[in-house]
Formats: structure tokens, C-alpha cells, sequence
């Protein structure tokens, strides 16, 4: 019999659909039925590509007997993560106060009011390690509930009063100088890995917001070592078997420090980001062994994470057939029967073995490196190089037969916005129209679909029902910030316009006019045991740090300068996190460096045809440090394109820094000096 979550949308929730447990979604029906029976609440957070989450479902929550224990004695409530980030915010801080460390699944008990009172991550259903079983811990906090309320009540209201605190907590006023940036590089050199690549030990993450510092780091400082540490990343993360070689994307991490066996899940956000800073990272080089690793990546959202109407789904889960990482792993003899006479060389190049590199099996990575390769053998590398895509081609057509892993098809507002920025930015950098096409969709789909009457942002949707959820702040700052790259890619005034619609009801809905910076949820949310405010990066950016490079980029288009101040002043608090904690506050780096260059406001005046040209300038080097607007004489949609002539008739370029410009051009040439 089904319980509660049968209505829900979440492809997590539903994936409990059918457990014995009597599950409840997040919401008032839950709280007043814990208070009307006199019953703690046992809340259980995950999201759908969570392994250790799919472990505890099976071994727990399919269990009659675990099931039966946790219907009697608790009201039962499942949340998606990735759906209510807020509520996750809140109790994983609670959690990591009260144990020290967090993660997921996140199993928290509360009193009927929601204030937490005893938590943990992942239970196992009999003891081992050390740690309790599951049906210990529910019998433990059964007993305090009914014997030591009091104590249990107590405690539970001074953990929410800390949390409480914690989130109203005036940071210092500072300001950003340029020895943030030097103590940034200073922390990062001390952990940086420099055999491997990425920041301290195993499991590794790959930072991308981190990676994108270290470029602009080199842009202004090109003697430091930062160059350094993004390429040694960079190539050793895409070598590894952290990314699919054969179907293009990343997974969500390694497991290990060489970046060879993943957690197998790939995520949206994840491949956005990472497609960005391979990108970035190819423009500043050249190589195109970034510019294939960005498209690769590109191709493969393309082609398994997009829905029809052009949303772009959540995440691929790490198991299929309950095992993990099998869709991805292949034996030596899989490999001579898809490819015969290929095989050898194939093996050869990503370190195919009879014994395999885990657990019996091969994860694919590039042990060689091919133009070696073809040095040391005499084939011509061309040939090599087709020979080895033609062996990718064969074995994802023979893989893309087996049992897929799970597919989580909602739409996040947030994470579509990071991957609405890296199909703009890649589409014009690279001249992909189908990139350009891709992210026009998706913004328009976006606006269809998530984006009511008012203008206020939804949360979440899936095919065949409604949108849901108050958005959050990190919603309309990744949407306006992809909104920025799309209208700088077509230039059509649209998606500026909507981006400077969402910068607005930010400043109205989320701002914190007493300590500054801006609120997780808006000022009409639902009340919870407090109002969040999450400043550090995980693995998406803070939506903080987005929202100030949204209005530092707003403010040189429009003018506005109280969006400049706004900005100033939140990065100033977070000064002195930024220079010791730089891998926790990349994205905030990000935008103090660009705050820090004098960016550049370019307006370029004429058609698309005349303005060829003097793109091409401005695309074909890597530039971090500028804004860009375009349109016809006398066509005013942002205030840079105010009162700006075409001199000749011909395509103009006017180049300012601090509004203040430099005298129109005409000639690529004369505005590549200018640039320099």
C-alpha cells in the first residue's frame, strides 16, 4: 500500500513510493498530525543519486520489521535535498553541530515544532564499525522521548537557538585587497597536489570555482603559479576515470587521490560548471585537448540529460542493477569482443588490464597518452586519433544497450541556470550554433515554465505536472547569471531585461538589510525554525557569492551604482574567508578579482554582420574582466548603448573602464590595442 508520497514529483520521494514506512513529505500535515499523537518526527533527507542513501532504503526502509518500529513510534518524513535545500541547510547544520560531521542520508529526530534533538547520517540495520544499528538508535530515542522529555525538549530548543544565531550572526566589515588574492594562492599552494592534481587527499572533489580563480589569478598575475596548478588539474581530472571516456561528462568525485575511481553519479551541476572552466581553459591555452573535454561534455547533457521542452535534468544515479559503477566498468574480454584487432592498442591507451583496476573490473582512463603512443609505434596520429574515437563510438553503442542507471528527470531553476551560462558561453566561444540553440531553449523554456504572473521564480518541475516550490535565492541568481551569458552570446534584450526583472526581486525578497548579504529563502517562505544564510561554497556556488557577481556585472551595465555598494559591501565580510579558506569560497574570489580588474564595459553599436569583426577580437582570447552589450544606433535597451553613434556608418566598439571610454573604434586591430 502506498504511503504519502505518491502525489509527489520527486523522483527521490517516489523512489519510496511503496516502502512499508508510513512516509510523509515535508509540510504542515506532518507537524500537526507529530503533535496531535504526541510523536517525534524522524526525518530522513537524501536525493536520488545517493548511493549510501540507496543502501539504507534497502536495508532498512524495505524492512517490514524496521518499517512496523518506525510507524509506531515516529511520524516519518522523506525530503529531496536537491527540492528543499533550505530544510537540508538547517538540519545539516544541525548535524554537523551535533556530531561533528554531516552528509547523506541525513536521519535527524525532531520534536513535533521541528528543532532537532538527536541526528546521524547513514545507520546500518545491524551493528558494525563501531556504530549502532538503525532499530537501536530508533528504540534509544524512543525511550528519551517518553522518559526524558524534558531533557530531550531542552536540549532540542538550545540546538535550535544556536542555529538561530549562527544564521543572524553580524560578520566583520572589511574590505577586498589584493593580498586576499595572495593569501588565497598561498593556501592553495600548500595543499595542492602536485603529482595528481586538486587539494589535499582523497576523496577528491574537483573544485571547478577553485579552477576558475586560478585562471583569473593568471590573467592578472601571469608569474604566479596558478596556470600551473588549474592545468596539472585540469588534465589529470579528465585523464582520470572521474571522467566517462567513453560517454563524455564527469562524475561527481574520486574516491581516491589520482582521480581514477569515481562515485560513479554524475551530476548537472557538476558538468556545468566543469564545461565552463574547460572552456575558459582552452581559450586561455589553446589546446584542444580542453575544447574536447568541453564539447564531450557539452554533447553528452545534449544527448542524455535534456528533456524535449529543453530543460535540463538533475543527475544520473551511480548504481544500475543495485550495483555500482556497473553501467560504466568493462572486463578485457568485453573489450576484444566489441573491438577484435582494435583491441590491443585501445587497452593500451586507457589502461585496460586482465586483473582491471577495481575491483575485477576496468575503469576506463587515458593510462598513455596517444600522441606517445603514435610516436612510439610509427602510426600517424591522425589515423591513431580516429581509430580510438571509432572504438569510444563502438563501445558506448554496446554500453548504451545495458541497463541505465537511474535518471532524476526533475528540473531544478538553479542548476539549469549553471548549465543555461555554459551552453551560451561555449556556443559563441566556440561558434556552436547548436550550443547557442540549446541554451536559447532552455531559457526559454524556463521562462514558460518557471516563471509565474508576479515574476517570482518555482523551485522545481517534472514532466506531466505543475511547477513547485518557492524558488530560492540561489534560483534567481544562477538564472539571472546564465541569463547574462545568453544575452552576451545573442545580445537579444530579453534575457538582459529578465535578468535585471530577477536581480530586482533578489534585492526586494531576499536582501538582509541587517547584517548584509542576502537570505536563502525569500520574505515570504514558509517559517522555519530559522531563516537560512549559507555564505560558503559546497559543491554548487553560495547563492551569495552568484547574486554579488550578478549585480557587479548589472551595475556596469545599467549604471546603477547601489547595486556596486551592495555587492562591495558583502564581499568585504567575507575578506579574510576568502584569503584562508580559498577551495570553501572560490566563487566569492571570482567576483572580488572581477570587482578588483577595473572590468571593462564594452558597447558595441551596428548589426551582426558589421559587428563580426570586432567579436572576433573580443572572443578570441580569454577575457574574465568584461561586460558586453550590443545593438543597432538608437536602440536602447541597456543604459551602456546609451547616446553611442556608429562613426562612419561601420560597426563601433566603445571600450570603457569606470564609465569612463576611450574613443570609438572601428578597426579590430585598433580594439585589439585597446584591450591590451
Amino acid at each position: 500500500m502506498a504511503n504519502h508520497l505518491s502525489e509527489e514529483t520527486s523522483p527521490y520521494l517516489l523512489q519510496h513510493v511503496d516502502n512499508p514506512v508510513d512516509w510523509y513529505p515535508w509540510g504542515d500535515e506532518a507537524m500537526a498530525l507529530a503533535k496531535a499523537q504526541d510523536k517525534p518526527i524522524l526525518l530522513s533527507i537524501g536525493y536520488a543519486a545517493c548511493h549510501w542513501c540507496h543502501v539504507m532504503a534497502h536495508e532498512s526502509f524495505e524492512d517490514d520489521a524496521t518499517a512496523a518500529q518506525m510507524n509506531a513510534d515516529f511520524i516519518n518524513v522523506k525530503v529531496d535535498r536537491e527540492e528543499r535545500p533550505d530544510v537540508d541547510s538547517i538540519y545539516m547544520q544541525a548535524v554537523t553541530a551535533m556530531i561533528g560531521r554531516g552528509g547523506w542520508p541525513m536521519t535527524v529526530f525532531l520534536t513535533p515544532d521541528g528543532k532537532p534533538f538527536y541526528a546521524g547520517t547513514y545507520f546500518p540495520n545491524e551493528p558494525r564499525q563501531g556504530m549502532p544499528s538503525f532499530r537501536q538508535i530508533l528504540t534509544g530515542v524512543k525511550q528519551a522521548w517518553d522518559n526524558d522529555r524534558d531533557n530531550v525538549v531542552e536540549s532540542a530548543g538550545e540546538v535550535a537557538e544556536q542555529l538561530r544565531a549562527l544564521s543572524s550572526v553580524g560578520l566583520e566589515a572589511g574590505k577586498v585587497t589584493e593580498e586576499v588574492f595572495r593569501g588565497a594562492m598561498r593556501a592553495l599552494s600548500g595543499s595542492f597536489d602536485a603529482i595528481w592534481g586538486g587539494f589535499g587527499g582523497a576523496p577528491k572533489f574537483p573544485q571547478p570555482m577553485t579552477l576558475e580563480f586560478l585562471l583569473r589569478q593568471h590573467v592578472r598575475d601571469p608569474e604566479s603559479d596558478a596556470l600551473a596548478m588549474a592545468e596539472k588539474t585540469l588534465r589529470k581530472m579528465a585523464q582520470g576515470g572521474m571522467y566517462d571516456q567513453i560517454g563524455g561528462g564527469f562524475a561527481r568525485y574520486s574516491v581516491d587521490n589520482r582521480w581514477l575511481v569515481p562515485h560513479f553519479e554524475k551530476m548537472l551541476y557538476d558538468n556545468a560548471q566543469l564545461a565552463r572552466v574547460y572552456l575558459h581553459a582552452w581559450q586561455m591555452t589553446g589546446s584542444d585537448f580542453y575544447r574536447r573535454v568541453t564539447e564531450e561534455t557539452l554533447d553528452y547533457v545534449l544527448r542524455e540529460m535534456r528533456h524535449e521542452d529543453g530543460g535540463f535534468y538533475s543527475s544520473q544515479d551511480a548504481d544500475s542493477e543495485g550495483v555500482e559503477g556497473k553501467f560504466y566498468v568493462w572486463s578485457a574480454e568485453e573489450i576484444r569482443e566489441v573491438l577484435g584487432e582494435e583491441a590491443e592498442v585501445f587497452m593500451r591507451v586507457y589502461g585496460v588490464s586482465e586483473e582491471g583496476n577495481w575491483e575485477g573490473h576496468n575503469i576506463l582512463n587515458l593510462h598513455l597518452d596517444p600522441s606517445g603512443l603514435a610516436e612510439q609505434t610509427g602510426i600517424d596520429p591522425d589515423d591513431l586519433a580516429a581509430r580510438l574515437e571509432a572504438a569510444r563510438q563502438k563501445l558506448y553503442e554496446v554500453r548504451s544497450k545495458r541497463i541505465w542507471p537511474g535518471l532524476d528527470d526533475k528540473v531544478l531553476t538553479s542548476w539549469n541556470g549553471l548549465m543555461l551560462a555554459a551552453f551560451a558561453e561555449a556556443g559563441a566561444m566556440l561558434r556552436r550554433r547548436d550550443y547557442i540553440e540549446a541554451a536559447h531553449n532552455n531559457a526559454e523554456f524556463l521562462y514558460r515554465t518557471m516563471r509565474a504572473d508576479t515574476g517570482r521564480l518555482f523551485r522545481t518541475w517534472k514532466a506531466g505536472s505543475e511547477p513547485k516550490y518557492n524558488a530560492y535565492l540561489e534560483d534567481y541568481a544562477y538564472l539571472a547569471e546564465g541569463l547574462l551569458a545568453l544575452y552576451e552570446a545573442t545580445f537579444d534584450a530579453r534575457w538582459s531585461d529578465w535578468a535585471r526583472e530577477l536581480a530586482g526581486l533578489m534585492v526586494i525578497h531576499f536582501d538582509d538589510d541587517t547584517n548584509g548579504g542576502f537570505f536563502d529563502t525569500s520574505d515570504d517562505h514558509e517559517e522555519l525554525i530559522h531563516r537560512p544564510k549559507d555564505l560558503q561554497d559546497n559543491a554548487v556556488p553560495s547563492g551569495n557569492a552568484v547574486a554579488v557577481t550578478v549585480l557587479l556585472k548589472l551595475s556596469l551595465l545599467t549604471g546603477n551604482g547601489d547595486y556596486w555598494q551592495l555587492a562591495e559591501q558583502s564581499m568585504g565580510t567575507m575578506a579574510k574567508f576568502m584569503r584562508q579558506y580559498p577551495t570553501g569560497f572560490g566563487q566569492w574570489l571570482n567576483a572580488a578579482i572581477f570587482m578588483l580588474s577595473q572590468p571593462r564595459e564594452i558597447a558595441l553599436i551596428g548589426d551582426e554582420e558589421e559587428l563580426a569583426p570586432l567579436l572576433n577580437v573580443l572572443r578570441s582570447e580569454y577575457r574574465p574582466f568584461q561586460v558586453l552589450a550590443a545593438g543597432l544606433e538608437g536602440e536602447e535597451s541597456l543604459p551602456l548603448l546609451e547616446d553611442r553613434p556608429q562613426v562612419d556608418g561601420k560597426g563601433t566598439a566603445y571600450v570603457c573602464r569606470q564609465f569612463v571610454c576611450q574613443a570609438p573604434v572601428t578597426d579590430p586591430q585598433e580594439l585589439a590595442d585597446q584591450l591590451r
